[in-house]
């Protein structure tokens, strides 16, 4: 399955139980990916998170069917997922500009909100600096941290404060001090590649290459990292707001029309030495892919 056509199953089965109860992970897999990959490209692409969209199609939906039929409103409230007449106006509210009585009673004109349709096309003119590598297995230290998926940011704001404590309170000291390649910390968002916790979590590491036999202390762990093909792509600018910039690029512009797809497993952050707070700081962003 290529990059579209994963997207687009995804955004049909939202669509074709758009009354029922759904579920994140339910979601993810029609495009084979976990829940984090999935809500993180999503709101990539569409510039709202997947949890927006479906609260809009249900209330563009629920408007609609108002003002076209007599079906009762608290009828109308509990087809589209609200258990009360009162959570339903507020959002119905909040949404059209007016209240479901008022849009039945003066024929209001109501918002529309369409589905979408993955489509490819050319615009914006950018560059992106990229290597397709072909990299061995590698053994990394790390220390790895759950964090929880936020609803109006999908990528966590919670991990750049990762990063800062690490730096406080001796982490990177440590893993460096225990690193085989001391020119480079790591860090690892792992999708599919491990234990799943919840839909609503992911889990992010801090991590060093290391030697096969290194023998991780308390708080530390020792992961395999799996020989891959990878998509090494060249970012210049400060972190985190270049890792964003960066990831909207691939999913918007390379995935599509690449030829490559993502296999979900995870993605790497490549930091060498320097400040992450420059405007000219140089790092990469690792991410494994399969030729479609």
């Amino acid at each position: 399955m290529n990059w579209a056509e994963g997207i687009q199953n995804a955004i049909n089965y939202i669509e074709n139980n758009i009354t029922e109860e759904l579920d994140n992970n339910s979601i993810a897999a029609q495009a084979c990916c976990s829940s984090y990959y999935f809500q993180k490209i999503f709101s990539l692409l569409c510039d709202m998170t997947l949890g927006e969209y479906i609260r809009n199609r249900r209330l563009a939906l629920a408007g609609s069917e108002l003002i076209s039929t007599d079906i009762k409103v608290i009828d109308i409230a509990m087809k589209y997922g609200y258990s009360t007449p009162e959570s339903f106006t507020r959002a119905f509210t909040l949404f059209h500009g007016v209240s479901p009585s008022e849009a039945r009673k003066n024929a209001s004109s109501l918002r529309s909100f369409s589905r979408l349709t993955v489509e490819l096309s050319l615009k914006g003119g950018k560059t992106m600096n990229y290597r397709i590598i072909e990299k061995p297995a590698f053994t990394v230290i790390e220390k790895a941290e759950v964090h929880r998926l936020d609803e109006n940011d999908v990528v966590s704001s919670t991990v750049p404060d990762v990063w800062a404590k690490a730096g406080a309170d001796g982490t990177i000291a440590q893993l460096v001090g225990m690193a085989s390649d001391r020119e480079f910390i790591y860090g690892i968002c792992y999708g599919n590649g491990k234990e799943t916790y919840d839909e609503d979590t992911f889990e992010y590491s801090i991590a060093a290459i290391c030697a096969e036999d290194t023998v991780a202390p308390e708080g530390f762990r020792i992961s395999h990292i799996p020989a891959r093909t990878w998509l090494a792509v060249e970012c210049q600018g400060t972190c985190p707001e270049t890792v964003q910039q960066q990831w909207r690029e691939m999913c918007a512009s390379f995935f599509p029309s690449s030829g490559y797809t993502p296999t979900y497993e995870m993605d790497i952050e490549v930091y060498p030495s320097g400040d992450p707070s420059a405007p000219d700081y140089k790092f990469e962003i690792w991410v494994p892919v399969v030729k479609n």
